[in-house]
């Protein structure tokens, strides 16, 4: 298994945000993906979450700014604002919860940094 994000790195306040996750090696389609991230000095928390059959959820942080959509085709996640703020800066994970092994995996995370 493996996952393997894109997007990140330096954002302009205000500005476009754009995360992807691409999940491999299952042999079914994932529960669960979603987009966790932890900011400097704070605990890690749920950024969106969407179950192979399309239940969303979103973080207290994101609701309302973030959108997250999910295509089962190739397992894959994205994330995204076009209203980016200083405080969604952090290490953005990808996880991944297959129900039928009862397993989770993290993707190593990577940096978003909104500043001007």
């Amino acid at each position: 298994v493996q996952l393997q994000a894109s997007g990140g790195g330096l954002v302009q306040p205000g500005g476009s945000l754009r995360l992807s996750c691409a999940a491999s090696g299952f042999t079914s389609t994932p529960y669960r993906m979603a987009w966790y991230r932890q900011g400097p000095g704070k605990e890690r928390e749920l950024v969106a979450s969407v179950t192979s059959g399309g239940t969303t959820n979103y973080g207290d942080s994101a609701e309302g700014r973030f959108t997250a959509s999910r295509d089962n085709r190739d397992n894959t996640l994205v994330l995204r604002t076009d209203t980016a703020k200083v405080e969604d800066t952090a290490v953005y994970y990808c996880y991944v919860y297959d129900r039928w092994s009862r397993r989770n995996w993290w993707g190593p995370g990577t940096l978003v940094t909104v500043s001007s």
